[in-house]
């Protein structure tokens, strides 16, 4: 059963959406929901899946009415946005919550230049910094899991090309897809690319 995505989706969300074993859309939700409604009401055997290129996972996608009705349905989604803002110090959305330290902890950071909440913001911005390169491997070996458990799972080599993935074995990868159809390989190399330390361009796929 595929994972449906738990991310929220808005209409500039990427993700790829398959027929069966061939990929009919990429891009903006916005732009592949309607390539996916077309597909449907022509009556294809499918079954029609959307994925979420961030996660890897299934988009729910509500097909129901017109085009235009999805189209809307879309452009209604919630996305982030800026209150707007008065005059004064601009707002930094600052949250305060309770943190738990050690008396030396505490003393150490009423020590530091700014003081306790300064000092502790940029412990945390440092120590993102340094997980952003495994964060980036760990989140990319999820989303290409995700995905060929969900168009995968019963193609031949499916467990090696999960052995590879989780060991970073690029060659071993491509050699336990290589038999796979040829959309679906394509989509798994491109989303398993950062967990090898290679970038998102070799996806090389159009809509």
């Amino acid at each position: 059963m595929p994972v449906t995505a738990s991310i929220p989706c808005t209409a500039s969300t990427p993700c790829t959406a398959f027929d069966g074993p061939r990929r009919i859309a990429a891009g903006p939700l916005s732009r592949v929901a309607p390539a996916v409604k077309a597909v449907v009401e022509a009556g294809t055997a499918g079954p029609v899946l959307v994925f979420d290129d961030r996660s890897g996972a299934v988009i729910d996608l509500d097909l129901r009415g017109s085009a235009d009705e999805v189209a809307a349905r879309l452009a209604s989604d919630p996305v982030p946005d800026e209150a707007p803002r008065g005059r004064g110090r601009p707002k930094l959305g600052v949250v305060a919550r309770e943190v738990t330290l050690l008396p030396r902890h505490w003393d150490w950071l009423a020590d530091q230049p700014g003081g306790a909440s300064v000092a502790l913001r940029r412990l945390v911005e440092e120590a993102r910094r340094r997980d952003a390169g495994p964060a980036r491997i760990r989140a990319a070996q999820a989303a290409a899991h995700r995905f060929m458990t969900a168009m995968a799972g019963d193609l031949p080599g499916y467990e090696a090309a999960l052995r590879a993935l989780h060991a970073a074995d690029r060659a071993g990868f491509d050699a336990a897809t290589t038999a796979w159809p040829a959309d679906i390989a394509g989509h798994a190399r491109h989303l398993a690319s950062a967990a090898f330390g290679e970038g998102a361009s070799e996806k090389g796929q159009s809509s």
